[in-house]
């Protein structure tokens, strides 16, 4: 295999036609097979293989960096910068990461988990590279669906002055330029020819050559062609931020990719290079059916059948139940970023297309965008994974709570997120959330709990989020239920504790019954209201208790533990008793299954066990 023998991007440089073309197929066949079994984005590193070997044979990675957008489709940068043997640990514990990361490789120039950063980070190294004296280059991957995200456009509009600054637009669904028709489809062909590249540099250098008149005839000339340009086509969009545009360009040709990216590499000026490639190329399936393919957790490779747990998730069953009272009350819109699959909205979609929203990735303007209709008398409804609604803060704090507008925001993944890892936990929005005035902040820790807050969230004043794990139902048999807080106690005469909430209390109820079985009967507390506090109520369940332990899937500083202990300390309701709190501090937890993570972080069951003592 050829892809045995590429140990660094320096091994492609000698690759001739034959050769790249066979590389290709065996990187695709390995993004298949380890995909198929680690679960992982597909579709998007399928199109990028001709994209990402042009890239690396153009420009010199570690020096020149190249930076992918979102990160998802950095698959085929990892295999070919030294990662091959260490693939198949992709997105595993203790493996490599789904995305780049800088700790990992110094080919990885920019983490990213989030869209739209690339242009912003690569302007900003390029404008370092000119200062320091560094005479590289700076490549931005985007897709085109990061250009629904703003902070692209605000980082376009500081490009222009930047040099040797390379914005790749990986097209691969729609097409960003207005230029249409055959007259437009004709000069992009032409302006990316090797015949024309060749008698353009001529021209140049023809021209240059001549004494006194040289340079006054050249920028005549290109004012000519500019002006008969414009006659037969209108400018392209990149061009009115005063960028130089190539394109399109045929994504998946390696030989033209690399004559354009080297005539934008020549040209020194910040370029747009924009490519056209095949999401899913190569597979059958995942050409069919992209979006399927975006993001697996396993599939079989001959079928194309998505491996399934083949049970319900809180995501789906929260696109059931705003569904149910979606058809009750016509007030109610669904607003989604992007992800109307992963948020459970799908279905919403099909069945109140009036009432679905869809604005792109661009969480900023969904949540204001849900106040406005707010505003205008709906109850929306704002789908949103925890970790990308951390973009939304200042609209939450400014536009919602600000103005006690009633909207809802259905926080998806909640808490840890297993194989995506750090870019992609939920670990901070108890946090920055629950100290917002006029925000109540649920957490359901059941099916049957998140459609009760769902019902609660319908009729409460001001801004309401309801947050949620990414797994199944969780097992809350014999809990009695108070407002905002429930609890069942585990042996009789208990003198020990365990506060917790959402998914964390399985672990919670498996540590009480192994300290019950080992004489030492313990109570569970499991938050639902996560703001306002349900103080009162904690206050009588502590009566009586000795040992305490505050255990939450989430930031111990500014968390819920450190809120509640604050809180119950100032009533004097734990003076007397130990407590401990048990909580993520100081780190960003990296990938791996969950019940690698939770062990890793002092959260598991033998840990909350141990954290009561003797």
């Amino acid at each position: 295999m050829i892809l045995e023998t590429i140990n660094s991007p320096k091994d492609l440089k000698t690759l001739g036609a034959e050769e790249l073309k066979i590389l290709s197929d065996e990187i695709r066949e390995t993004l298949i097979s380890t995909v198929s079994v680690n679960g992982g984005h597909l579709a998007a590193n399928l199109c990028v293989v001709e994209l990402t070997l042009a890239l690396h044979r153009v420009f010199d990675s570690p020096d020149d960096k190249i930076i992918f957008d979102v990160g998802h489709q950095s698959y085929v940068h990892k295999l070919i910068t030294g990662r091959r043997e260490e693939f198949s640990t992709l997105r595993q514990t203790n493996g490599i990461s789904g995305f780049p990361k800088r700790s990992e490789s110094e080919h990885d120039a920019f983490g990213a988990g989030h869209s739209s950063t690339s242009v912003s980070a690569a302007a900003g190294i390029a404008a370092a590279n000119l200062l320091c004296g560094n005479d590289v280059y700076t490549i931005a991957v985007v897709g085109d669906g990061a250009f629904t995200g703003g902070m692209i456009y605000e980082a376009l509009n500081n490009c222009a002055d930047k040099e040797k600054l390379i914005i790749v637009l990986n097209d691969n669904d729609m097409s960003i330029s207005p230029n249409v028709g055959g007259m437009s489809r004709y000069f992009s062909k032409v302006r990316t020819s090797a015949k024309y590249f060749s008698f353009k540099n001529k021209s140049k250098r023809f021209f240059k050559a001549l004494p006194l008149v040289g340079n006054g005839l050249l920028k005549f000339g290109t004012a000519v062609k500019n002006r008969f340009k414009k006659l037969v086509m209108s400018q392209n969009f990149f061009e009115q931020f005063g960028l130089s545009y190539y394109g399109p360009v045929d994504g998946n040709d390696i030989k033209h990719i690399e004559r354009v990216l080297t005539e934008a590499k020549d040209d020194k000026k910040c370029a747009v290079v924009h490519v056209c490639t095949t999401k899913g190329k190569g597979y059958k399936y995942a050409e069919e059916r992209p979006d399927l393919f975006h993001g697996v957790s396993g599939f079989d490779i001959e079928s194309g059948k998505i491996k399934s747990s083949g049970v319900e998730s809180f995501s789906e069953r929260f696109g059931s139940i705003i569904c149910k009272y979606a058809e009750e009350d016509k007030r109610i819109a669904a607003i989604t970023a992007a992800m109307p699959d992963g948020t459970g909205l799908s279905e919403f979609a099909k069945r109140f297309p009036d009432r679905f929203f869809d604005v792109g990735i661009a969480e900023e303007h969904a949540l204001t965008f849900a106040c406005g209709l707010s505003v205008g008398g709906m109850i929306p409804v704002f789908a949103v994974y925890s970790t990308f609604a951390q973009r939304a803060f200042d609209q939450l704090i400014h536009d919602a709570a600000l103005q006690n507008l009633h909207v809802i925001i259905a926080l998806d993944r909640a808490g840890l997120v297993a194989n995506d890892g750090a870019t992609h936990h939920g670990i901070f929005d108890t946090a920055f959330i629950s100290e917002i005035p006029n925000v109540t902040l649920y957490s359901p820790n059941s099916f049957e709990s998140l459609e009760k807050c769902f019902v609660e969230a319908l009729n409460v004043q001001g801004p309401v989020v309801i947050r949620y794990p990414k797994s199944e139902d969780i097992v809350c048999d014999g809990f009695y239920n108070a407002r905002g807080v429930s609890f069942k106690d585990f042996g009789e005469g208990v003198e020990n504790a365990i506060i917790t909430y959402g998914r964390l209390q399985e672990n919670a109820i498996e540590a009480a019954e192994t300290l019950n079985n080992n004489g030492r009967p313990t109570r569970v507390i499991s938050l639902t209201t996560l703001s306002p506090l349900p103080v009162e109520g904690l206050i009588k369940l502590l009566d009586g208790i000795d040992n305490i332990v505050f255990a939450e899937e989430g930031i111990k500083n500014g968390g819920v533990a450190q809120r509640l202990c604050a809180e119950l300390t100032e009533r004097g309701a734990l003076c007397g008793k130990r407590f401990v709190i048990k909580a993520i501090d100081g780190i960003f937890p990296d990938h791996g299954s969950n019940k690698d993570l939770l062990s890793s972080l002092s959260l598991s069951p033998e840990s909350i066990v141990d954290s009561l003592g003797e």
